[in-house]
Formats: C-alpha cells, structure tokens, sequence
C-alpha cells in the first residue's frame, strides 16, 4: 500500500521544519562548492553549541551552566578535529564533574586535546533520543550536488518535531507525514 499523506517543507537557512509527532520520511538538499554538514533533531528548539576534548572513549562537553544531570540523554554532534571527532549520536550523560562540564562514553576511540564546536539537544525525559541524523556533503566545483536520504521502512519517529541544522548548502527539503 502506497502512503499518500507525506508533506513537505523547505529551508534555506536552519530552523524548524515541521513541530509535533510525526515521522520523517526523506530529505532532498543540495550543496555547494564547500564541504557542508546536515543535523536533524527531534526537537522544537535550536540545538545548544558547545566545545568538546575526548581521552579514548571519554568525551568532556564545555557549556557555561548547562543545567544536566547524570543519566539524562543528550543527542550530539560533533565538528572535526584534526581528522577526527566524536561519534554523532544519542548519549547518557556518564558524569556531571561541575556546573560548566559533562562526560558521555563514545561508542569509538580516539584523542582530541583541543577544544572543538559541538552541538546538542538535552532530551525530555518522556520523549526519545533528540539526534535522528547527520550527513555531509563534498564540495562540488560545477553543477549542484543533489543529495536524497529515505530512511528505511516507515521513517524516522519523531517525538516533538523536525529541527534542522545545516552549513554550506543552498537548501533542504523535508518530507514527513
């Protein structure tokens, strides 16, 4: 049986795609000739930015007065650092160490001394994971690079709502229903 109920909505710039439950059904952007990144979010808020250094499995998110606790869950996305970063994903918050900080156990390994951007969404409680997906796109020098993601089977469940947040790419397309 065909669905027939998926809408869409169109950004050019990050925002809110669509606020309430609903499922995600695709995405279609385009890129330009820098090297951008894609972030959806179950979420109806834009996600908090923040730095992050990572020892092995431990990474150490630096946001002045966060207000988490251990145990709750944080969807997180993380810039490269010198050819590498944090796995992007949904995470429970392993230690609060002060106000300023909080450890998450990556799934993978690696070493980042320096301090570098990420990005998050704290979730509720009564909801699910906040981070749905990322993607990135390779520069391309002539023509647009059109990329489309269906995810498989009835998509992505999306408790709150679609936020999206995306750099060096001319515009995003959502379908959801």
């Amino acid at each position: 049986m065909m669905q027939t109920d998926v809408l869409s909505t169109h950004l050019n710039s990050s925002g809110a795609c669509y606020i309430g439950r609903t499922r995600l059904k695709g995405i279609a952007l385009v890129g330009t000739a820098t090297a951008g990144t894609l972030n959806l979010w179950d979420s109806t808020t834009a996600p908090v930015s923040a730095t992050y250094a990572r020892s092995a499995y431990t990474i150490t998110v630096t946001k002045t007065a966060h207000g988490l606790i251990v145990g709750q869950q944080v969807g997180i996305s993380f810039s490269v650092a010198s050819g590498s970063s944090g796995t992007n994903g949904n995470y429970i918050i392993a230690t609060v160490p002060d106000a300023d900080t909080f450890t998450i156990t990556d799934i993978n390994t690696g070493t980042i001394a320096a301090s570098t951007v990420c990005t998050y969404v704290a979730s509720d409680p009564s909801k699910n994971s906040p981070w749905l997906t990322s993607m990135d796109t390779a520069a391309v020098t002539s023509g647009a690079q059109t990329i489309f993601f269906n995810p498989p089977g009835e998509g992505l469940l999306c408790h709150q709502g679609i936020w999206a947040t995306f750099s060096n790419m001319t515009g995003l397309t959502v379908f959801y229903g």
